[in-house]
C-alpha cells in the first residue's frame, strides 16, 4: 500500500476536516452577496437613499451575471493552483501531508474538477497569462504521476521532466514574438508573464525539501488567499450593472437637453436616471422626446503588444464570441441633441 493510500485512509477517519468544510460551505455564499451590496453602496455614492432605491429597482439576476463575467476567471486560478500546491506537499513530505488542508484539497479533487477548470481557464484568461496555464497543466499532469508512482523509472522521467521541457520550448516559439514586442515596448510586466512560466515548468513536478515544504506551499497559498477577496472586490467594483444611457429631454419653453447615466427604472410618470456624480434625476415622462443606449466604456485600451497577431491582453473568449461593432458615436452619448437646434 503506498504512502498515499495510508493519508487518504487516515483522512477518513478524521470528522474534523467535514465540520470545518461545512463552516466554509456556510460562510462562502455571504461573500457574493457582501460584494453584491459594497457594488451598490459604491455606486451609490455611500448614500443610503439612493442605494435603497437601487436596492428597489436593480434586478438581482442582473447583478449576479455581471458578478459571473467578471469573476470568471477566479474559480479556475484557485483550483489550479489549490491543486499544485497541494500535490507539491504530498510529493514533499506524504507521511505529514495528512494534517494539511491543502493537501487534503489536493487528494479530494476530483479529476474533472481540474480538467473543466483548465478549459475554462483557457477560454478566459488573457492570453499573457496562456504560458502559466500552460506549466500549471503540466505540474499537475506530473504530480499526478508522482503520486501514483506506477510508471517505469523511464517514464516518470519523462513526465516529469521532458514533457515540461518539451512544453517549455513550444511555448517559447510561440510567445517569442510578443516577448519580443513588449521588451522594445517596455512592457516588462508582459515581458515576464510571456516568458518566465516556462521556466518553472520542470520545478513545480519533483519533490522540494522537507523542510522547506511548508513553506514553499503555504506561503503562496496564504498569499492567494488575502489577495484574492481584494482583487476580486477591486474589479467587481468597477463592474457595469446599469445601462447606461443618454435621454433627450424637451422642457416646454426650454431648449433642448440631454441627459447622460444610467437608467435605474422607467415607470407611468417618470423615468428614473443616476447621473455620474450619483445624483438621481426623475424626468417626466412627457419631457422625455428620445432614448439611447451609450456604448460601455469597455475593457481597457490594448498595450499595442500581439502575439502572432493576438493582442496580449485579450483572451480566446474574447476573440470567439461576437461583438458589437460600433461604427459611429450617437451624439445624444456626447451630451448633444440628436438634431441641432
Amino acid at each position: 500500500m503506498s504512502e498515499v493510500q495510508v493519508i487518504k485512509e487516515r483522512l477518513g477517519a478524521r470528522p474534523r476536516y467535514r465540520a470545518e468544510f461545512n463552516w466554509l460551505l456556510a460562510v462562502l455564499p455571504a461573500f457574493p452577496l457582501l460584494l453584491l451590496v459594497l457594488r451598490l453602496w459604491y455606486l451609490s455614492r455611500q448614500d443610503m437613499a439612493t442605494m435603497l432605491l437601487l436596492v428597489q429597482y436593480i434586478n438581482p439576476l442582473g447583478m449576479v451575471g455581471a458578478l459571473f463575467i467578471t469573476l470568471s476567471w477566479t474559480i479556475p486560478a484557485a483550483i489550479l493552483l489549490i491543486r499544485v500546491l497541494g500535490g507539491i506537499l504530498l510529493v514533499s513530505v506524504p507521511a505529514q501531508a495528512g494534517t494539511s488542508y491543502l493537501a487534503v484539497a489536493a487528494l479530494r479533487m476530483p479529476g474533472w474538477v481540474v480538467a473543466v477548470a483548465a478549459m475554462i481557464a483557457a477560454f478566459t484568461w488573457q492570453l499573457q497569462l496562456l504560458p502559466l496555464l500552460a506549466m500549471l497543466i503540466v505540474a499537475i499532469l506530473g504530480l499526478t504521476a508522482v503520486q501514483s508512482a506506477q510508471g517505469a523509472a523511464p517514464l516518470m522521467v519523462w513526465i516529469t521532466v521532458g514533457v515540461p521541457v518539451l512544453t517549455g520550448l513550444l511555448v517559447w516559439i510561440f510567445v517569442w514574438p510578443g516577448v519580443v514586442a513588449a521588451v522594445r515596448a517596455g512592457a516588462w510586466s508582459t515581458a515576464a508573464l510571456l516568458a518566465l512560466p516556462p521556466l518553472f515548468g520542470p520545478l513545480l513536478t519533483g519533490p522540494v525539501p522537507a523542510k522547506w515544504a511548508r513553506i514553499a506551499t503555504y506561503w503562496p497559498a496564504i498569499g492567494a488567499a488575502f489577495a484574492l477577496p481584494f482583487v476580486v472586490g477591486v474589479v467587481f467594483l468597477r463592474a457595469p450593472v446599469l445601462p447606461d444611457s443618454a435621454i433627450e429631454m424637451a422642457p416646454e419653453g426650454r431648449p433642448v437637453t440631454v441627459v447622460r447615466g444610467q437608467l435605474i427604472a422607467v415607470d407611468d410618470t417618470s423615468t428614473t436616471m443616476l447621473q455620474p456624480d450619483g445624483e438621481v434625476t426623475f424626468i417626466p415622462n412627457g419631457e422625455v422626446r428620445s432614448k439611447t443606449l451609450c456604448p460601455g466604456a469597455g475593457p481597457p485600451e490594448y498595450s499595442g503588444i500581439t502575439v502572432r497577431g493576438w493582442p496580449a491582453e485579450a483572451s480566446a473568449l474574447r476573440w470567439i464570441a461576437p461583438t458589437r461593432t460600433v461604427t459611429e458615436v450617437d451624439p445624444r452619448c456626447l451630451g448633444r441633441p440628436l438634431v441641432p437646434s
